[in-house]
């Protein structure tokens, strides 16, 4: 607003409109920093029920633990994990995002269990993982099942 048109509504004002404008801006700030801390907390099942936030958890969700599952992998590679221990945390580790993403609760589920509900496209990797983690003589290879995981969760819808 031009100062003629403040002078014209509140009357003159030592201040300068600078400062109406800062207040402003810091008023919004504040709004969006609350937003944001609200929007950040909600939990995940609130945020895929939100259509505008949707597509923005599910790609920070991807990402996040598809940079997980690289980093046990870039651990194992190092030597710094045993096969069963890799396989044992990307397993985790994918099982997590699947909670995440779905809300079904696949932490706690079998692995038929999971081949026979809605978490199906899933169940070959953790079959693998399974069988990595569990048979010392398992010809699963961690780094190839580790690639695949990135791109089961990369794929996820």
């Amino acid at each position: 607003m031009p100062d003629d048109v403040l002078n014209f509504v509140f009357g003159p004002s030592p201040y300068s409109a600078s400062w109406l404008w800062l207040g402003l801006a810091l008023l919004i700030l504040v709004i969006g920093w609350y937003a944001g801390v609200f929007v950040w907390t909600l939990p995940a099942h609130r945020l895929r029920s939100i259509p505008v936030l949707r597509s923005v958890h599910a790609k920070l969700l991807r990402r996040t633990f598809v940079r997980a599952v690289r980093s046990i992998d870039g651990q194992y590679r190092a030597g710094e994990l045993t096969a069963a221990e890799a396989s044992h945390r990307m397993s985790r580790t994918l099982r997590s995002f699947l909670h995440q993403a779905t809300g079904t609760p696949a932490q706690y589920l079998h692995v038929e269990a999971i081949r026979s509900g809605e978490l199906a496209d899933a169940a070959p990797v953790l079959a693998a993982l399974n069988d990595a983690q569990f048979n010392t003589a398992s010809p699963v290879d961690v780094r190839e099942i580790g690639v695949t995981a990135e791109e089961l969760i990369q794929s996820w819808s």
